[in-house]
């Protein structure tokens, strides 16, 4: 059997988050990797979990992105509708698993303490089977206290309030480990799952906007979550929050 390639050994040392062991490994011709450093020391937002009663949130490893892009292949809304501004259904199913590590890849590479994006996935505890991503952005978050949201679950997961489940995971987050004062989303009017997820939450209406849907334009409502309304709600999960150490804290401003 050949030696493997010098990305196979990065990528089984990335997944283990381990280093590889002290004897000498080698990769093809070239230098042994002695020492692979652990995602989560280069960042540490890789330490981040939030873990709900039936999920854990958390940014995902190289074979987990792949799951959460064939997810999102097999469809996170059926053809006859468009909830999002991300046109799913108009491009190939390849197309849609691109879409998703391109986003991935993209938030990583883009992120700034005053300007950054969370994307985390969403699998199950019992399994680690894919559900969905969530996501949580901010810009000049030091100063504003202020995020927004956004979410998609896999069509064949779907109406089992699950959406509640990651958002209220996501914003625990946001509010009481990260310092939130307010949380904004925007909603087509007829995305009817979204809209009944935010109001459950306690969002209140916060204006609109005229987004473009394809070739049509259409009104989106915003939606807008306080500290107050938050702390005030009814629905109380069990949401654990775990691994946001200094270093991590740092990056999100």
């Amino acid at each position: 059997m050949g030696q493997p390639h010098l990305s196979t050994c990065r990528a089984r040392s990335y997944i283990r988050r381990e280093a590889w062991p002290s004897e000498k490994r080698w990769c093809g011709n070239v230098e042994p990797l002695q020492t692979v450093g652990v995602l989560a020391d280069i960042w540490p937002i890789f330490r981040l979990r939030i873990e709900t009663p039936r999920l854990v949130l958390r940014l995902p490893e190289e074979p987990e992105l792949v799951a959460l892009a064939d997810l999102a292949a097999a469809g996170v809304h059926r053809p006859d509708e468009r909830p999002f501004l991300t046109p799913w259904a108009e491009g190939s199913p390849q197309d849609r698993t691109r879409s998703v590590l391109q986003g991935h890849w993209g938030r990583l590479a883009d992120w700034e303490p005053d300007s950054w994006s969370l994307g985390l996935g969403a699998f199950t505890k019992d399994a680690g089977e894919p559900r969905g991503l969530i996501g949580l952005r901010a810009n000049d978050f030091r100063v504003v206290r202020e995020v927004s949201t956004w979410s998609w679950i896999g069509l064949a997961h779907q109406g089992q309030g699950l959406g509640t489940e990651l958002r209220h995971g996501i914003l625990t987050l946001a509010f009481d480990h990260l310092g939130a004062l307010d949380a904004t989303t925007g909603v087509f009017q007829d995305n009817h799952a979204s809209q009944g997820v935010s109001r459950k939450l306690g969002y209140e209406h916060d204006g609109i906007t005229r987004d473009r849907r394809g070739e049509e334009w259409l009104v989106s409502d915003r939606l807008r979550l306080t500290k107050d309304r938050w702390d005030a709600r009814a629905e109380l999960l069990d949401i654990t929050v775990t691994g946001l150490e200094e270093e991590s804290r740092a990056l999100f401003g």
